[in-house]
């Protein structure tokens, strides 16, 4: 009975533990401040990489641009001396020299016609003489040639100089070496100088001093000379189609050469007509300012052309519009009281 009784007897409250008083503390977030870290430094190499691959683009463009130009260059001066080549009949080389550009350039202009028409007259059969006996070359003749050229020389008959020269050479390769390179250096550079400054032949006088410059530096007046001559030739391609081209070079030849010509026109009035229809283009595109400047650099040089002059009177005032006068205010007299 005592033992039902204590059984019965209410249980005393659970003690709460001494953990279970203590605040629950907020469990922090790992913080995501390295991840923002390291999307910066991904996206400041990425610009870096991204910068230096367009400096890399852009300085292929730029080496591609230039060795464009310079092949143009190579191109064009072998293109001059394979007319030259036909000219004096040296198809052979002439051949070769096209074929040589048109392997670098198959639509470089007038190269394959040039080669066609090489082709053609080279297969022509020329009638050869019956062989003729004759006796042993007398190599004492070299001295009589020697005289003989440096008698041409004097005389500046530079292609007859050359050929009583190259009979040198012919007669006796060993003759006096030295000297007769001397005289084919003179001859070759005056003979360029002479076919551009006073033929107007400026292919030919290119390749004279090309020729030169074999046997020794061409002095600095010559060196002008034929870079004027080729820009002469090259101002001269862009005629009629592309006039702002044409005049920056004939810009370039009329200062420092304004007689050279080609034997239709001098540089000067290359640079004068290059200069209108320069004009004439700005005009339509209403450039006027600078249509007008292109004008007044035309009357410059001499008369504009009657188109010329109808566009440069409305272009000059397009560009400097008249200004309005504001009108004077009116003094009204006072009188004295």
């Amino acid at each position: 009975m005592s033992e039902q009784t204590e059984n019965t007897q209410p249980l005393p409250p659970a003690q709460p533990k001494a953990d279970d008083t203590q605040p629950i503390k907020p469990i922090k977030k790992k913080s995501r401040r390295w991840l923002s870290i390291l999307i910066g430094i991904f996206g400041f190499i990425l610009l870096i990489g991204l910068g230096g691959y367009g400096g890399y683009r852009s300085g292929i463009n730029i080496r591609l641009k230039a060795q464009d130009s310079i092949v143009s260059k190579q191109l064009l001066e072998q293109y001059q001396f394979a007319l030259v080549d036909i000219e004096f009949k040296r198809y052979e080389a002439a051949t070769q020299r096209l074929e040589y550009i048109i392997s670098k350039n198959p639509s470089y202009p007038g190269a394959q016609e040039k080669l066609t028409e090489v082709l053609v007259i080279s297969s022509i059969p020329t009638a050869t003489p019956a062989p003729t006996l004759t006796s042993t070359p007398d190599f004492s003749g070299a001295e009589s040639a020697y005289q003989r050229a440096q008698q041409l020389i004097q005389m500046q008959d530079w292609g007859n100089a050359l050929s009583a020269i190259d009979s040198i050479r012919k007669l006796d390769p060993t003759y006096k070496t030295a000297q007769v390179d001397g005289m084919y250096y003179f001859a070759l550079r005056n003979q360029g100088n002479a076919l551009i400054l006073q033929q107007g032949n400026l292919e030919g006088g290119i390749y004279y001093l090309t020729l030169a410059e074999r046997f020794g530096p061409l002095d600095s007046t010559s060196v002008q000379l034929r870079e004027g001559a080729r820009m002469y030739i090259v101002g001269a391609s862009f005629w009629e189609l592309d006039w702002r081209q044409a005049y920056e070079y004939f810009s370039q030849v009329g200062s420092g050469w304004p007689s050279m010509w080609d034997g239709t026109m001098t540089a000067t009035q290359r640079l004068q007509y290059a200069a209108m229809r320069y004009g004439d283009d700005l005009y339509d595109q209403q450039t006027y300012c600078q249509a007008d400047e292109q004008y007044q650099i035309a009357a410059g040089i001499g008369t504009l052309d009657a188109t010329s002059a109808g566009h440069a009177n409305q272009a000059h005032q397009q560009c400097y519009p008249p200004t309005e006068i504001p009108p004077t205010a009116e003094v009204v007299p006072t009188v004295a009281p």
